[in-house]
């Protein structure tokens, strides 16, 4: 069985959005009767868990990122192509690190000066980076994407301001 594809986004000295890796995932463990892709991991998101939900964790919100500090989101996409009424994304950053796992079709994901094709079973690990999305295929493009509230550290905060990057 081959590796998981893993596209990693980051950022040039400028503050362009680019691809920093892509490549097979770096660490298979291969357990009895099951073997884990290893992703991504971080050290912090710390929701306190209850018996069960209190209300309904979803809102009508058109923000595209997490609506609380420390928030995360789930959604799946489905991105139909041009002949289909689709089009390609606007040019935007949240301020999360995004897991985008394609799980039907392909898409392409744009940065400020490269762009890549994702296809089933591809995961990219979007890291606050500038970037659109455009199916170009004749199918529909599924995609669940992970939203998980992150900061920009310092230095890479200054140099997107000055880039007059962030609105």
């Amino acid at each position: 069985m081959k590796r998981t594809r893993r596209i990693v986004t980051g950022h040039a000295p400028d503050g362009r959005s680019i691809i920093v890796s892509d490549a097979p995932v770096p660490l298979v463990r291969d357990l009895p009767g099951a073997r884990f892709d290893e992703i991504w991991s971080t050290a912090r998101a710390c929701e306190p868990l209850e018996l069960i939900p209190d209300g309904e964790p979803v809102s009508s919100s058109s923000s595209i990122g997490p609506a609380g500090r420390g928030g995360s989101i789930i959604r799946v996409i489905d991105f139909h192509p041009a002949g289909a009424g689709g089009a390609r994304s606007p040019m935007h950053r949240t301020r999360t690190i995004d897991y985008g796992i394609v799980i039907e079709g392909e898409i392409a994901l744009i940065l400020s000066d490269s762009e890549t094709t994702l296809r089933k079973g591809d995961v990219v690990v979007q890291r606050g980076t500038d970037h659109a999305w455009e199916n170009r295929s004749g199918e529909v493009a599924r995609v669940v994407f992970v939203l998980i509230d992150a900061e920009f550290a310092e230095p890479l905060a200054q140099i997107l301001n000055k880039a007059e990057i962030i609105p």
